[in-house]
C-alpha cells in the first residue's frame, strides 16, 4: 500500500506541476473522446454520465484481449471468473451478480455494436479489431435495458472503410503464448466496402498438474469477423456483419486449500464445526500436512499455480452471431434499425475439486439462442431540443444439460439390491438438472434534452420493460434414473425505469451536472442445481435509486482533463448469490436482500503536460453495504458487498520520443485495488488483501508510423493474482481461481 501511494502521489504531482509549467512547454492538447453513451455521438466531456472510454491503441497497449482483462481500468470497475472461456462476473461501484449459471442476467450489460448479449456464456469472447470500448457507470435502464443497475459495458467493432486499408497485431510471450489479431478491407464498388477481421489466441497454459507434468489454464482460441458496409446516397446507411468464434482450451484448473483439522495442533478450536461435522484449521496450517479435505487429501503447497488433478478437462464455446444496423437520415430526423442474432454453445468439463481423490466434478452443456430488434428513431443536430425514442423487442431460448457427478469414489455397489451404488440419501450420485427457459422481452423508451438557457439543459427519460419467462426444470440423479422433482413455472416481470437530470455549462471548457437514475433488473428463475424446488424462486425484480453529482473541466488548452462524480445508491431487493450447506452439501442459493446502500466518489484526471508525455489516473472510493438482510437464519446486514473494494486505483504514463529515424515509445500502467470479500457472509478466508499490478512495454516505431516493435510485460512484480475464492466447505476446501501471474514477450505493430 504504501508503495502504491507513493507511486499515485508522483504520478499526481507530475501532473499538477507539469500542467502549471504547460504554456513553457511545447505540449499538444488532448484529443477529443467522442462517446455514444446516450445513443448519439458527443464529446465526453459533455456528456453528464461517468463514462470510461478506451481506444483501440489503449486497448492493445494493455493487452485487452477479453472483457475480463478490462478489469481495474474504469473506476469501480471489478470482473473475475471461475472458468476458462465464460460467465465473466462484472462488478461497477460494488453492484453485480456472483451466479455463473447462465440464466441469471448480469447486472452490468455488455453490448456489441449496440446489441446487447444476453447470454454470459458469449461474454468471454475476444476483443479484437475495435474501434473503442465504452464503460458506463451508474443504472443505464433508460437507454440501455432493464439489466444495468450497475452499469453497461458498450463495445464497438472497426467498421468497413471507402479507403484500403489493414493492421496487423502479433504477441508472443511466457507459456509460449501467441495472440495474432488484425484487420483489413476497403472499397469493393463506389457504395459499398468490407472488412475482415480475425483473432488466433493460444498459450500452453500456467498452471501445472503435478501428477502429470502438463500445463493447464491453456487457451486456444479462434475468431473471425467479416462485415459490409452500403452506403448508397448520403442518408442511407446499411451495415451488416457475422461473427464465429471458438474456444477450446482447458477448462480452469484451481488451487486446493485443505479445511480439516488432523492434529490438535492444527485445530482452530476443539470441538466440531456444527454445519460441518469437522474442526477447521487454523490458517498458518493450511499447508502444514496437518490439514485435509474430507477425503484425506492434504495440499502441502503454497504455490497457487500448481495441484494434483485426476483429469485435464476441456471448456468449449463456440459461439456465432449477426448483426444488421440501418440508419436513414430523414433531414431532422434518423431512423435507426438494430437487429441482432446471438448462438453460444458450451460444454465444459471440470476438475472441481482441484485433488486426485475423487470427489466433486463437473459438466456444464448449455445452449443459448437470442434474436433481439430495435427500431429507434431520433433528433438531429444541435438543436435547443433533442430527443431519442424507441422500441424494443428479444426472445431468448436457454436449455441446459449440466450435472454434478458426487463421490463417485465412495459408491458401494450391491448387485443385488443397488447395481448402481447410488445412495440420494447419503448425496452420492450425479445430479442433474436438465431446464429449458423461454424469455420474451419488449420494452418502450425514450429520453429528452431540452436546452432551458444556452448553459442550462434539462433531461428526462422512461422506459417501460417487460420479461415474460417461461421455465421447466428437472431435479434428477444418475443421468434421470431417478427423477426428485419436475417445476414448470411462468411469470411476466414488468418495470418502470427512468432519469431525471439537469447539466450547467460553467464555459466552454468546465460543466456540472445533478442526475436521479431509478434502474430496474429483471427477476427470474434460479437455474443452478438444486433438490428443492423452494430454491427456484420466483424472485422478484431489483431496483434502484441512484443519484450522482459530477463535474468535467478542460484546463490550460485542453491539455489538463479533470472530470468527478460522487453518487449514492438506495437498493430494494436486491439480488443476491450465496452458498450455503444443506444436508452436509453446497447448495447455491439466488434470493433477494432486503435493502444494499452504496455510496462513493470518483475522479479520472488525463494530462499532456509536454510533448510526447501522457498522463492518466482514475481513482475510485466506495462504500456497498447490505442493509436488513437476512437469509436462512443468516444475518448479513452491515457486510459488504462481494467484489466492492474500499478504494481502487488505475494509472499510466505513456512517453513517445522521436529518435534517429522513428520514435521511442515507452508505458507504465497500474491498477490498484483495495481489500476484497468473495462471499456475502465476510468470512475472512474467503478474502483477498489489497494488491497491486505494474505492466509496461518498451518499443520503436518506423518514421512512416506503419510499423512498430518491443517488448511488454505484465503484472511485472509478479503479485498474487486471485479471481475468485470458493468455498466447498462441505467436502473440507475451497478453490482458488487464478489470474496469469508475470508474463512478458514481444510484440509487432503493422499498418496500412
Amino acid at each position: 500500500m504504501r508503495k502504491l501511494q507513493v507511486l499515485a502521489g508522483v504520478a499526481g504531482a507530475a501532473m499538477m506541476t507539469a500542467a502549471g509549467q504547460a504554456g513553457a512547454q511545447e505540449a499538444t492538447a488532448l484529443d477529443e473522446i467522442v462517446v455514444t453513451a446516450q445513443k448519439r455521438a458527443e464529446n465526453l466531456q459533455d456528456v453528464p454520465v461517468s463514462v470510461t472510454a478506451l481506444t483501440a491503441d489503449q486497448l492493445k497497449d494493455q493487452r485487452v484481449g477479453d472483457v475480463l482483462a478490462l478489469s481495474g481500468l474504469s473506476p469501480g470497475l471489478q470482473i473475475k471468473t471461475d472458468d476458462n472461456a465464460a460467465n465473466p462476473r462484472i462488478f461497477i461501484r460494488g453492484i453485480g451478480v456472483n451466479d455463473f449459471n447462465p440464466s441469471t442476467a448480469s447486472a452490468v450489460g455488455v453490448y456489441v455494436d449496440g446489441v446487447y448479449v444476453a447470454s454470459p456464456l458469449a461474454q468471454m469472447s475476444g476483443f479484437y479489431d475495435l474501434q473503442q470500448v465504452e464503460v458506463l457507470r451508474g443504472p443505464q435502464g433508460t437507454l440501455y435495458g432493464r439489466n444495468t443497475t450497475g452499469g453497461a459495458i458498450n463495445v464497438t467493432t472497426k467498421k468497413p472503410s471507402a479507403t484500403p486499408e489493414g493492421d496487423l497485431a502479433v504477441d508472443y510471450g511466457r507459456f509460449n503464448s501467441l495472440n495474432v489479431q488484425g484487420g483489413f478491407g476497403g472499397p469493393i464498388a463506389d457504395t459499398l466496402a468490407f472488412r475482415i477481421a480475425g483473432l488466433y489466441d493460444k498459450s500452453d497454459g500456467y498452471t501445472l498438474n503435478r501428477l502429470t507434468g502438463n500445463k493447464g489454464n491453456d487457451a486456444d482460441r479462434k475468431a473471425v469477423r467479416g462485415a459490409l458496409r452500403w452506403t448508397p446516397d448520403d442518408k442511407l446507411t446499411v451495415d451488416v456483419s457475422a461473427s464465429y468464434s471458438k474456444s477450446s482450451g482447458g477448462s480452469i484448473l484451481t488451487y486446493n486449500r485443505s479445511l480439516v483439522a488432523q492434529t490438535a495442533e492444527a485445530a482452530s478450536t476443539a470441538d466440531p464445526d456444527p454445519t460441518f461435522g469437522y474442526i477447521f484449521c487454523k490458517p498458518a496450517y493450511y499447508t502444514s500436512g496437518q490439514c485435509t479435505n474430507v477425503a484425506g487429501y492434504a495440499n502441502t503447497s503454497t504455490n497457487k499455480y500448481q495441484g494434483d488433478y485426476r483429469f485435464e478437462g476441456k471448456d468449449i464455446v463456440k459461439l456465432f452471431g449477426a448483426t444488421s444496423a440501418i440508419s436513414y437520415d430523414y433531414g431532422g430526423v434518423t431512423l435507426y434499425s438494430i437487429t441482432g442474432y446471438q448462438r453460444a454453445k458450451r460444454d465444459d468439463y471440470e476438475e472441481t475439486d482441484a485433488n486426485p481423490i475423487s470427489i466433486f466434478d463437473a459438466r456444464y452443456i448449455a445452449q443459448q439462442d437470442t434474436t433481439s430488434q430495435e427500431f429507434r428513431l431520433q433528433s438531429n443536430g444541435a438543436t435547443a431540443l433533442r430527443w431519442v425514442a424507441g422500441l424494443y423487442g428479444a426472445r431468448d431460448n436457454l436449455d441446459n444439460d449440466s450435472h454434478y457427478n458426487v463421490l463417485e469414489a465412495l459408491r458401494v455397489p450391491d448387485p443385488v439390491n443397488n447395481p448402481t451404488g447410488m445412495d440420494p440419501a447419503n448425496s452420492v450420485g450425479v445430479f442433474g438438472w436438465p431446464l429449458h427457459q423461454k424469455t420474451t422481452s419488449y420494452a418502450a423508451f425514450g429520453q429528452v434534452d431540452y436546452d432551458l438557457t444556452p448553459k442550462l439543459t434539462l433531461t428526462g427519460g422512461l422506459r417501460w420493460s417487460q420479461d415474460k419467462k417461461t421455465f421447466h426444470y428437472v431435479s434428477d440423479v444418475d443421468y434421470g434414473l431417478l427423477t426428485l422433482f419436475e417445476y414448470d413455472n411462468q411469470k411476466t416481470f414488468s418495470s418502470i425505469s427512468g432519469r431525471v437530470g439537469l447539466r450547467y455549462a460553467i464555459n466552454d471548457d468546465a460543466n456540472v451536472y445533478a442526475t436521479y437514475n431509478r434502474g430496474t433488473k429483471s427477476g427470474g428463475f434460479f437455474s443452478g442445481q438444486t433438490t428443492d424446488p423452494d430454491d427456484l424462486g420466483p424472485y422478484r425484480d431489483e431496483t434502484v435509486n441512484a443519484y450522482e453529482v459530477g463535474a468535467k473541466s478542460e484546463f490550460l488548452d485542453r491539455r489538463l482533463r479533470v472530470n468527478v462524480s460522487a453518487f449514492y445508491y438506495d437498493y430494494k431487493d436486491l439480488q443476491v448469490y450465496t452458498v450455503i450447506q444443506r444436508n452436509g452439501l453446497p447448495v447455491q442459493l439466488f434470493t433477494n436482500a432486503s435493502k444494499a446502500r452504496v455510496y462513493g466518489g470518483e475522479a479520472e484526471i488525463e494530462a499532456r503536460p509536454m510533448a510526447g508525455l501522457s498522463l492518466t489516473l482514475g481513482a475510485s472510493l466506495l462504500s456497498a453495504e447490505y442493509k436488513d438482510f437476512q437469509s436462512l437464519g443468516e444475518d448479513y446486514s452491515g457486510n459488504t458487498l462481494p467484489s466492492a473494494p474500499k478504494t481502487s486505483l488505475n494509472g499510466a504514463a505513456r512517453y513517445e520520443h522521436p529518435v534517429g529515424a522513428g520514435k521511442l515509445i515507452s508505458q507504465l500502467d497500474f491498477t490498484y485495488r483495495g481489500k476484497v470479500y468473495y462471499d456475502t457472509a465476510n468470512t475472512e478466508r474467503l478474502s483477498d488483501k489489497a494488491r497491486a499490478y505494474v505492466n509496461g512495454q518498451v518499443g520503436w516505431a518506423f518514421a512512416d508510423g506503419r510499423y512498430e516493435l518491443g517488448v511488454w510485460g505484465k503484472n511485472l512484480a509478479d503479485t498474487t493474482n486471485i479471481s475468485d475464492i470458493t468455498p466447498i466447505a462441505a467436502f473440507g476446501f475451497d478453490v482458488f481461481s487464478m489470474g496469469p501471474p508475470r508474463t512478458y514477450g514481444l510484440y509487432l505493430r503493422a499498418r496500412y
